[in-house]
């Protein structure tokens, strides 16, 4: 076995539920995650090793699917097939309203970082640690972020 195959099967299903939290379609996902490996084995010699070959390979993962969604800017998720979400007010709030198209805009239109914490908390029920591994932070920075992502969207709906 190659040492990219090796990758490839070690790292294949969090690059793949990684592209399934924020694609939230499965199609989507599968796509996102085979270019994150066309491009990651186009530039293996460029990984320098300062993070987690996972890291990197989600961030691979992260443009690619916001690349995509330049080239599909009508396209939203359907927040029905959302599962395990925390039970929270506001949380219950989201998914009873029954506007989906203006909740999913005001998600995507919050600035980065947030809107991703977001994302992968809400949708992706990842927790604080790996959140903040994601992104090369510490775990209060993830709950800060995820809290502060939390509050933009909540005086918007309120």
């Amino acid at each position: 076995m190659t040492e990219f195959e090796e990758i490839y099967s070690n790292y294949f299903k969090d690059v793949y539920r990684y592209s399934l939290v924020l694609s939230k379609n499965k199609s989507i996902a599968e796509d996102i995650t085979q270019e994150t490996f066309f491009k990651a084995l186009k530039k293996i010699d460029a990984f320098k090793g300062d993070c987690k070959i996972s890291v990197w390979l989600c961030q691979i993962a992260k443009n690619t699917y916001f690349s995509y969604l330049k080239k599909q800017p009508y396209l939203l998720e359907d927040i029905d097939n959302v599962v395990n979400i925390p039970g929270d007010d506001f949380e219950q709030k989201i998914i009873a309203d029954g506007n989906v198209y203006e909740i999913h805009k005001l998600i995507h239109g919050l600035e980065e970082p947030y809107k991703e914490v977001f994302m992968l908390r809400f949708f992706g029920d990842l927790s604080f640690r790996k959140i903040a591994e994601l992104f090369g932070k510490t775990e209060s920075w993830a709950r800060v972020t995820y809290h502060r992502a939390r509050a933009k969207l909540k005086e918007a709906l309120l």
